[in-house]
């Protein structure tokens, strides 16, 4: 293409290179250039042929999906075609309290400061410290019911995939590596598939990444101004705003540590990685509570005796069905943190290593390191395979061979996006999914509800915090409830005494009694259920998932 321009030396030609190469069409005008090589078509003529196909190309892109709409779209159809998402979005009833919660600071147009839920804790002061997920919930809830709140988690797990796989493009990844590593983190975010404001967590998580990876070499006031922005509505939406200040500081080491580790590197952009912990910080101090969220967040997570009585902040268990997706995540992050070293990014070992660390420490970390870890094992792990050096020369063209096929398949995904059908596709998800959403009624206590419908509403039911949430949803806050999943709020002293009861543990009656229960309603295979009916509590409704006693005075 350079020669055939060497050879024509008509201004006007000159003049519209210069013009579509301004507009950065380079792969376009090459290929223009190189087709018409030794044709005697006047320039102008050329450089309209050059205009017509951009628009073209233009155009098509926005209507062609690349590989990340068209995974974001797999997911929606899996979730609700073949998982039954209208229902498995809800296996955990928390989701009933934040619906709730969120419909009545619509009603009142205030946050609460004290609890409306239960009887064993009623008016104690709370910090609704994710109002604005609940918020969201509860207007998805008022436009359609349990479907629109589906719904809206459904659309937003299919944000996530759409994310992760423009992260791994953003790391430098090979194409065919990012579709090699969706399968590991699909399995391990689908451990949290829930409709819960930590859904909306992984956003954030992802695009804090995603803009430390690509952070502008002419930093701005906008740009931290976006940071703030975004860590202000993370802060009101999930409690692990902390992460935003976090990975930037992360992002920041790796530029003090490279000079010093590796010869002839210079210093990284230092300066912006802490502008950007530091408008994320400032950020996140906008919110209701102020800096006392921050308190009550850092007293949560550093409470040892509430969260050893917590599952999902409990360790995985590797042992279960299925589990080799997992373990497989988990190895690839640790690999990639080695690789990120070998080609000297040591911000993304520090991640992998705290990652690493959470994840086994604690299920509830296990989609966080899959979401963030593997984007940057790919871009790590393709750079290091390309400079790897010593190969046999076999295995050095195969290896080759292979990341240059996934190259030309990036370079042809780039081309597209299809953004234009991103309407459309919201459409159709809401005409034809999530038509039967519920709560499982294998899992709650959905038909014996009727049931409690019938008790006087001054009923003191001891129920598990499993089936709390469901209740509180079923109707709507107006029947207190002993416990529900707001673990934060109960504290640990509070769950030291529920598993004592729930387990007829030694002692259990005389804290039974402190409550003045008047009904018990529990999963038939607890033990609690023979030892209350063996003090004479009587059954008045039994089905496969839950059992209503009468009581008795202790």
């Amino acid at each position: 293409g350079e020669q055939f321009v060497q050879r024509r030396r008509e201004p006007v030609f000159q003049y519209h290179r210069r013009f579509v190469e301004h507009w950065r069409y380079p792969a376009i005008i090459l290929r223009t250039l190189d087709s018409t090589a030794g044709v005697a078509d006047p320039p102008l003529r050329m450089a309209q042929r050059i205009a017509r196909r951009s628009r073209a190309e233009r155009i098509l892109a926005w209507f062609v999906p690349d590989l990340a709409l068209t995974a974001a779209v797999a997911t929606l159809v899996c979730l609700f075609a073949l998982f039954d998402g209208g229902s498995s979005l809800f296996r955990d009833s928390d989701a009933g309290w934040h619906i709730r919660n969120g419909e009545r600071i619509l009603a009142s147009a205030t946050l609460p400061s004290v609890d409306p839920f239960s009887f064993s804790k009623a008016n104690a002061p709370w910090i609704a410290w994710e109002w604005g997920a609940d918020v969201a919930s509860g207007l998805a809830h008022q436009a359609a019911g349990l479907r629109g709140v589906a719904l809206m988690y459904g659309l937003a797990l299919a944000v996530m995939v759409w994310m992760w796989f423009r992260l791994n493009r953003a790391a430098g990844g090979n194409f065919l590596l990012a579709a090699l590593f969706a399968a590991p983190m699909l399995s391990t975010t689908n451990l949290h598939w829930l409709a819960r404001p930590h859904v909306f967590s992984w956003l954030f998580l992802l695009g804090t990444v995603w803009f430390c990876e690509r952070l502008p070499q002419d930093l701005r006031w906008w740009h931290l101004a976006g940071v703030a922005a975004g860590a202000m509505v993370w802060a009101n939406f999930h409690g692990s705003f902390f992460f935003a200040p976090l990975i930037a500081l992360v992002y920041a080491s790796g530029a003090v540590i490279r000079p010093l580790v590796w010869a002839g590197e210079t210093r990284g952009p230092v300066r912006g990685y802490l502008l950007v912990a530091g408008s994320a910080a400032f950020g996140t101090l906008i919110n209701p509570s102020g800096w006392q969220l921050h308190q009550h967040v850092w007293n949560y997570l550093t409470d040892s005796a509430l969260l050893d009585r917590i599952g999902e902040f409990q360790s995985f268990n590797f042992h279960a069905d299925g589990a080799g997706q997992i373990m497989l995540a988990v190895a690839l992050g640790m690999l990639g943190g080695f690789a990120a070293l070998a080609v000297r990014r040591p911000e993304r070992f520090l991640l992998a290593v705290l990652l690493t660390i959470a994840a086994l420490r604690m299920a509830r970390a296990l989609p966080v390191a899959a979401l963030l870890l593997l984007p940057l094992a790919n871009g790590s792990l393709t750079s290091a395979l390309s400079l790897m050096r010593g190969l046999t020369r076999q295995l050095r063209q195969r290896l080759d061979d292979v990341l240059s096929y996934g190259d030309r398949l990036g370079a042809l995904d780039r081309r597209f996006h299809g953004l234009g059908l991103v309407p459309l596709i919201a459409l159709l998800t809401f005409a034809g999914a999530g038509h039967a959403a519920r709560f499982p009624a294998d899992q709650f206590p959905v038909a014996a509800a009727g049931a409690v419908t019938s008790l006087p509403a001054d009923a003191r039911i001891f129920a598990p915090d499993k089936f709390g949430g469901y209740l509180i949803y079923r109707f709507d806050g107006a029947r207190k409830v002993f416990f529900d999943g707001r673990s934060d709020f109960y504290g640990a002293a509070f769950l030291k005494t529920y598993a004592r009861i729930v387990q007829a543990r030694p002692g259990w009656r005389e804290k039974f009694a402190d409550w003045h229960f008047t009904h018990a309603l529990l999963p038939p295979d607890y033990a609690l259920v023979a030892a209350l009916k063996a003090d004479g509590w009587t059954e008045s409704y039994r089905d496969k998932t839950a059992v209503l006693l009468t009581g008795v005075t202790y």
